[in-house]
């Protein structure tokens, strides 16, 4: 029997990039789907606009920063997924409030909300930023948070927030932390994004932060099965769980995978405007999956090479490529 079969679940975030992976995933998997877009007067559902799932979903337009949408949206739902959040690192620096609206503020509307509406499995989506650079490597769930960025500090408040409401009144919450996660739809905010639709615009110079830094890179279909088995495990009750490949790339030996896969010669240069401030940046990221392995049985399914490729097919289509301002730095 598919766990997932005639469930109805709520995805907030689902208009981004991870979000409508996660949508097509569910539904795939036989879910019912209501699909939490942020409301604009321009009725955009961001990227659920092209999903081929559209018309078998429940889309709805609104903000979880608004505690009576919340709690509209979560009736009737068995397994809520929160991944709504501002995420862009370099504008946390610039708008930190709106971070603590969104993503602090908005975890607690939610959680309070599947409270209320007895929902049977809250899961928050947290992320790697929150560990900073790695005291000790691989990480494991047990590493210290470091809040490197106003947007790390949001997201170690809203997953504190979330946890409470497992400790304080016994929810059935569970967190998954995804390391770096890329692929098709992804923001231009993105290293990987943004070499890629470059290259794919034919320009001889790429202008960059600073290349040396690690990550742990995981493509988004493994990290959507990773919180698809942390939210129907019964031993994530309570956890904090890692999505990871135990993998160490740095961004420079990345960018040069890149090149060779899209037969580029382009030439890096860094771009003083796109470095972080000197004690922001996390220099280190290595994912410590065992605990997933452990509690759900999860495997990543795409190496790095694997991955990159699926995202330069789709990155390199021209109605894909029309969509990234490939010349202007995205903040």
């Amino acid at each position: 029997m598919n766990y997932w079969q005639g469930k109805q679940v709520l995805v907030t975030g689902a208009d981004g990039f991870i979000g409508s992976h996660l949508v097509e995933s569910l539904v795939a998997a036989g879910a019912k789907v209501r699909a939490l877009a942020l409301y604009n007067s321009f009725n955009d559902w961001g990227w659920l606009d092209q999903s081929p799932v559209i018309n078998e979903i429940e889309v709805v337009s609104g903000d979880v920063r608004d505690p009576f949408l919340c709690k509209k949206i979560t009736q009737d739902c068995h397994t809520v997924f929160h991944l709504a959040a501002l995420i862009a690192i370099p504008y946390s620096y610039i708008a930190p409030n709106s971070y603590v609206e969104t993503n602090v503020n908005g975890t607690l509307n939610m959680a309070q909300a599947c409270l209320e509406n007895g929902v049977q499995r809250f899961m928050h989506t947290s992320t790697s930023e929150v560990y900073g650079t790695a005291q000790y490597v691989p990480i494991d769930e047990k590493h210290p948070v470091q809040p490197q960025s106003p947007y790390s500090a949001s997201k170690i408040g809203a997953d504190a927030m979330a946890m409470s409401y497992y400790n304080a009144f016994e929810m059935p919450v569970c967190i998954a932390r995804p390391f770096n996660t890329y692929g098709p739809r992804q923001s231009a905010r993105a290293v990987i994004p943004t070499i890629i639709s470059q290259i794919a615009n034919g320009m001889k110079e790429i202008k960059l932060g600073d290349t040396s830094p690690t990550r742990d890179f995981n493509y988004v279909t493994d990290t959507c099965r990773g919180m698809m088995a942390i939210a129907q495990s019964d031993k994530t009750i309570g956890q904090t769980v890692n999505i990871g490949s135990n993998f160490e790339i740095s961004v420079q030996d990345t960018l040069e995978l890149i090149k060779e896969l899209m037969g580029s010669d382009v030439v890096f240069v860094q771009d003083e405007q796109r470095l972080r401030p000197k004690d922001s940046e996390v220099f280190r990221l290595w994912c410590d999956n065992s605990m997933i392995r452990e509690l759900t049985g999860f495997e990543p399914e795409n190496d790095i090479r694997t991955g990159l490729s699926k995202t330069i097919d789709w990155f390199t289509q021209p109605e894909n490529l029309k969509r990234y301002k490939a010349d202007i730095y995205n903040v």
